[in-house]
């Protein structure tokens, strides 16, 4: 696949070998201004594409949106994602990329520091989920999309196009989960692998739903789920993560025996036995 940023570099090159000389001195006055414009105006043609394109796919999911789509919302020529990016398919793989790649980035740095700063004990379950979640609230701030729909955007990206991951995210997913694992099980040394694979994978579905579809529970609820910020309900989901991924330690712990007055310790009685947890209540 041609690399579209490299190649809009080389054009830029040749243009200006055209448009100067070796001093700088204008070949070709009147057709440089004319020239440059071009440019420019390709510049932002590819960003607004671009922006249009995030947009529609937050609000309609990747496979409803067609090119069609994306160059009237964008007010621009219908040939114009091709033109810019080669295909639609370059176009989703390309905005994919604008987003998941600094996330994926910035959990691994977050990661190894929790590491380095452990100097080699396990990391805190805590600290782990936040170093995963946590990323994504630092590309609402990066993104020119709102809050909500980069939120939705982000979570359409996991769940819609999860199988259909760009070759390079998809190996950089693959490295992220794989150190993830890695630090949750020296926090969780109580689950067998089998076990906490399945949790993690219950957890990574509870966030790809909280961020694709936050309005529906607003609306079904009636806004009785309120309109919590982005910080809230990451403070709300690491909680709730680490208390599934921690159910059942307190069974793996033996049960002290009871102590009484006179110092001697006994069986301990039906009332100090630990009971399961999650037992369903209705």
């Amino acid at each position: 696949m041609v690399d579209l940023d490299s190649a809009a570099k080389l054009c830029f090159m040749a243009l200006f070998d055209w448009a100067f000389d070796k001093n700088g001195v204008s070949r070709h006055p009147g057709a440089v201004k004319s020239a440059m414009t071009k440019v420019e105006v390709g510049a932002v043609t590819r960003q607004k594409l671009l922006e249009a394109a995030e947009t529609l796919f937050s609000e309609e999911g990747f496979d409803r949106v067609t090119v069609r789509d994306v160059t009237e919302k964008a007010g621009a020529n219908v040939a114009a994602v091709n033109y810019h990016f080669g295909s639609r398919e370059a176009l989703v793989e390309k905005v994919i990329e604008r987003h998941i790649t600094p996330v994926n980035e910035e959990r691994l740095a977050r990661l190894e520091g929790l590491e380095r700063k452990s100097g080699g004990r396990a990391v805190a379950l805590e600290e782990i989920l936040e170093a995963f979640v946590r990323p994504f609230l630092t590309q609402l701030r990066r993104s020119e999309l709102s809050e909500k729909l980069t939120f939705k955007l982000l979570g359409r990206m996991m769940g819609d196009q999860a199988g259909r991951m760009p070759a390079a995210v998809e190996a950089q997913l693959d490295l992220v989960l794989q150190r993830f694992r890695k630090a949750l099980a020296k926090a969780l040394p109580h689950l067998e692998e089998e076990e906490l694979l399945w949790r993690t994978h219950f957890m990574a579905g509870g966030m790809i739903h909280t961020m694709a579809h936050a309005d529906l529970l607003h609306r079904l609820s009636r806004g009785a789920s309120g309109n919590p910020s982005m910080e809230l309900t990451l403070s709300r989901f690491i909680r709730f993560a680490a208390a599934g991924l921690r159910q059942g330690m307190e069974m793996a712990e033996p049960a002290k025996p009871a102590v009484h007055a006179d110092g001697d310790a006994s069986e301990p009685t039906v009332e100090a036995e630990v009971r399961p947890q999650g037992e369903f209540l209705f």
